[in-house]
């Protein structure tokens, strides 16, 4: 279980190919702290790491990881947003966020409005009962509110804290990005479903 608050950035060294799984070695000041088996948000997807080296480590992420989210898309030399698994007692500063991608999304357009970032992106319609104005919504790991929600698109503001502190730095129009929506939301909608087949 994560908030959504990313701790870390960290960047991609090395990526290989086994089979349908790709190996993810990162590099960051915080890898000694981890241990083997430790679950880890990466972009929002919970992978677990297999192998630490120094101030490097490894995780792999399955193709059904692959199919749903934008790991298979990093090149050598990208940052990652990084967090750490919640501890019980720890502060919940985001919203309950599984690591569990739902899909992705497109970003539509970026631009600066005194002083934040506007962020607007596309998501597929499919998705659209997960996510309501002023809701909780998950991006490349970011917990972020949701606002000028339609059926198909939503816009979050980015502070500059987080803007310098997270891969949003980085995204540009026509990016991809991780999307993971409230899980309160979608615990409801499956008690609506399954009240409609009584």
């Amino acid at each position: 279980m994560f908030t959504g608050i990313i701790t870390h950035l960290a960047k991609v060294t090395e990526l290989t190919s086994a089979g349908g799984n790709l190996d993810i070695w990162l590099k960051g000041s915080f890898a000694p702290q981890l241990k083997i088996d430790q679950s880890v948000a990466h972009n929002g997807v919970c992978l677990t790491v297999v192998e630490i080296r120094d101030d490097s480590y490894r995780v792999t992420a399955v193709a059904e990881t692959l199919k749903k989210t934008n790991l298979g898309q990093l090149q050598n030399g990208d940052m990652v947003n990084i967090e750490l698994a919640l501890r019980a007692g720890d502060r919940l500063d985001g919203h309950f966020v599984q690591g569990h991608v739902d899909t992705t999304g497109t970003c539509l357009d970026v631009h600066e409005a005194d002083g934040s970032w506007l962020f607007t992106f596309e998501f597929p319609a499919s998705f659209a009962p997960l996510i309501i104005e002023k809701g909780s919504i998950c991006i490349n790991g970011v917990s972020l509110t949701a606002f000028g929600v339609t059926r198909t698109t939503f816009t979050v503001t980015i502070i500059p804290y987080t803007y310098q502190h997270t891969t949003f730095q980085q995204l540009k129009k026509g990016d991809t990005v991780n999307l993971e929506f409230d899980v309160l939301g979608k615990y409801m909608l499956r008690k609506q479903e399954l009240e409609a087949l009584l």
